[in-house]
């Protein structure tokens, strides 16, 4: 037997059947289903040390589970130091099983390690059916040895869906286990 992440299966199981009744579509196909998943990182104190990028390439691949790329700089900006193709961040693109792995993992044991969690802002949404999370601390992710860790660094999280609203792909990422504050959307 094939092996296929838990959240996938639920997905197309238990998931897809509930929205489409609750978002009235006529066929399972019409439901909103998630793309991709992104994971950027800025990092400005790279201009001064090399090092940060690599130190963040190395725990963003260990939090993906896939290999981190750097960013480098569009133009030059020489009140900020900062020179045309400088290495300035990393970002990953996480699609098929290994998203709904980190998805999983997100939802079920790196939000739940944030300091006075309360729930996730709904406030994310770009109007296109995204979803925009921002995380403080890259120590939540228990792939991250604490021990080793010389900076706190901060990420973005993008959910891609093709949702047509946000109030579709609100839905979709609440019944993904997505912990939103606020119920009203």
């Amino acid at each position: 037997m094939e092996y296929a992440p838990v959240l996938k299966t639920k997905y197309k199981d238990v998931i897809a059947p509930s929205l489409k009744e609750k978002l009235d579509k006529k066929n399972v196909m019409e439901v909103p289903k998630l793309l991709k998943i992104n994971l950027n990182q800025g990092l400005g104190a790279a201009v001064s040390d090399k090092k940060i990028v690599d130190v963040a390439q190395d725990e963003m691949t260990r939090i993906a589970g896939q290999k981190a790329v750097q960013t480098k700089s569009k133009k030059a900006i020489s009140n900020f130091k900062l020179r045309e193709n400088m290495p300035i961040g990393v970002k990953v693109t996480l699609r098929g099983d290994t998203m709904y792995e980190f998805l999983e993992r997100l939802v079920s044991i790196a939000l739940p390690r944030v300091r006075d969690f309360r729930g996730v802002n709904d406030k994310g949404f770009d109007g296109r059916g995204n979803y925009t999370l921002g995380i403080t601390e890259q120590i939540i992710f228990p792939e991250i040895d604490i021990d080793k860790v010389t900076r706190i660094q901060g990420m973005d999280i993008t959910f891609v869906t093709n949702a047509k609203t946000d109030k579709e792909a609100y839905e979709l990422l609440k019944e993904l286990g997505m912990p939103f504050k606020n119920t009203a959307q």
